[in-house]
């Protein structure tokens, strides 16, 4: 009996610990420090350097329902690709490892995003395999300090790190700002889907080949 019990409480505790992950990347171009939470209430603490990214990464958080913290150095004298890009591998980075295993997770996720008069999708899938795709024709250059061309650097970035399909799409729009806004909202509410976990299936590996 007292062994059964120690397995159960062994097993509740394993079901209650947070899926969270540190990471540190740094080169030479970047020097970047990542917190995330998957089972978190949507609290970020963003430092990019880029005041409009750090509002789309907090975007990420409170749609995502993630706890993340990001403080990330990079050579914007150059330009804002360095950093853009690596903070998607570093996030990419932390939902691998905050995942771990991968038991119980619902995998794939998709959402529609309105904002206004424009229409983002997005589809999520934690396959194993990365692959990105995104077609958003925005004709902005920038919105606000941020270069708009890097959407797809970062989602490229986080896709290769994270193992995943990302698939996002804006489908009409006028704003630019809503445009890229409505992506990121999109992208986050699809991940929160994929890393969400189903009590049914929580020993349960989500793919017939028995590994992700």
């Amino acid at each position: 009996m007292e062994a059964r019990d120690a397995k159960r409480r062994r097993s509740q505790i394993g079901l209650n610990m947070a899926r969270a992950a540190t990471i540190h990347r740094k080169t030479n171009e970047t020097d970047i420090r990542l917190k995330l939470n998957l089972d978190g209430r949507g609290k970020a603490r963003i430092a990019t350097g880029i005041r409009f990214f750090d509002h789309m990464l907090d975007l990420v958080a409170r749609h995502g329902a993630f706890d993340l913290q990001v403080n990330a150095r990079g050579d914007l004298d150059v330009d804002q690709h360095h950093t853009v890009e690596d903070v998607g591998i570093t996030l990419g980075e932390a939902v691998q490892k905050a995942l771990g295993s991968k038991r119980g997770i619902l995998r794939a996720g998709y959402f529609l995003m309105p904002m206004d008069e424009t229409l983002a999708a997005a589809a999520v899938d934690l396959s194993g395999r990365p692959c990105c795709v995104v077609k958003a024709k925005i004709t902005a250059e920038r919105v606000g300090d941020f270069q708009v061309e890097l959407i797809e650097d970062f989602f490229q970035g986080f896709a290769q790190a994270a193992r995943a399909n990302v698939h996002l799409r804006v489908l009409y729009g006028r704003s630019s700002h809503h445009q890229v806004e409505a992506a990121f909202k999109a992208f986050a509410r699809a991940l929160r889907f994929a890393v969400a976990k189903d009590k049914r299936l929580r020993k349960v590996l989500p793919s017939t080949k028995g590994l992700l």
